[in-house]
């Protein structure tokens, strides 16, 4: 049984660890919107499945790209991976703001409590899912291979593919972007300030709804960019895919401490690599149940996460 791990470890963890990075840009979804408003956005899943239509429509339906045409190389290749990436974050950003908007607004805005404000979140994110569904009549997409998936070489007997490359480089880049904005800027001071106190924070003259449009506009570029490394490497989405992708993420959010930036990814690779392993040990049809366990026992023993007493002090 476990033949197959120590056979291709070094691979396996290569790709957990590429899985993984695209569950810590979701999970900054969720962790980015509970810092602020205590609240799941579980409409986060629906705005990751919008952000991957977006790529797919970049390389299927704008530069025509299908699963027998000859892969890109040099500028052109850049070009169409950002371009590709850019829709997909704008696409997501738009969605969530839209979200933000319409789902959770006028609820703050009249005091309602929080069960309505879930209610409204669960009610959003079906009428995403299903208005896709229609547009899609329920079928899978693909996506044509914009990049081809070329081997970089070797390490400890492991296949380095260059999609695997990119995903971990990339997001590791835009993981540090956000850290850093979060840190220092003017905004980010905002959003850290809301999140510890937001009664004091209004005080002291901070406008409390462009701090939480802001963040959900950063949390939908997050997911937008997990959306495009998402299609990069599998070269497929359908309108369900968020329920699945959501899950993990969430998942990792709370395995690393909900509320807590760094937890997220902390918990993000954590659940890539322990998905990964399982699936080579029992079988990839395994996947989600070991999500799912997985959310079962953090709860159960560890609630806080991996970095809940950081929580204590920063939420966000």
């Amino acid at each position: 049984m476990f033949s197959v791990l120590i056979d291709q470890f070094w691979s396996l963890t290569i790709s957990g660890i590429a899985l993984g990075f695209i569950y810590v840009l979701i999970s900054l979804g969720y962790t980015m919107v509970y810092g602020v408003l205590r609240m799941i956005n579980f409409a986060n899943s629906e705005i990751f499945m919008f952000g991957t239509f977006a790529t797919v429509v970049i390389t299927r339906d704008v530069f025509h790209y299908t699963s027998l045409t000859t892969h890109s190389t040099g500028f052109r290749l850049v070009l169409i991976l950002l371009l590709s990436l850019i829709a997909s974050m704008l696409t997501s950003a738009v969605v969530a703001v839209f979200v933000e908007f319409v789902a959770y607004r006028r609820l703050r805005a009249r005091g309602t409590n929080k069960l309505a404000t879930l209610i409204s979140a669960i009610g959003i994110s079906i009428v995403l899912s299903e208005t896709m569904r229609l547009l899609t009549h329920s079928r899978p997409t693909g996506s044509g291979r914009v990049l081809e998936k070329i081997s970089l070489g070797t390490l400890w007997g492991a296949n380095i593919r260059i999609d695997n490359v990119l995903t971990i480089v990339a997001a590791s880049i835009i993981f540090i972007l956000l850290d850093r904005f979060v840190k220092l800027s003017r905004m980010g001071k905002a959003i850290r300030a809301v999140s510890m106190n937001e009664d004091a924070s209004k005080l002291m003259g901070v406008n409390l709804n462009r701090v939480i449009s802001t963040t959900f506009l950063i949390g939908g570029l997050m997911t937008g960019a997990a959306s495009f490394f998402f299609v990069t490497v599998y070269e497929n989405t359908k309108f369900n895919i968020g329920f699945s992708m959501g899950l993990a993420a969430f998942t990792a959010a709370v395995l690393g401490g909900i509320g807590n930036i760094r937890g997220a990814f902390a918990g993000g690779i954590a659940l890539g690599l322990l998905e990964t392993y399982a699936s080579a040990v029992l079988g990839t049809q395994w996947k989600a149940v070991t999500v799912f366990i997985t959310l079962v026992l953090v709860l159960l023993f560890r609630p806080n996460g991996l970095f809940g007493e950081a929580i204590q002090q920063t939420r966000a």
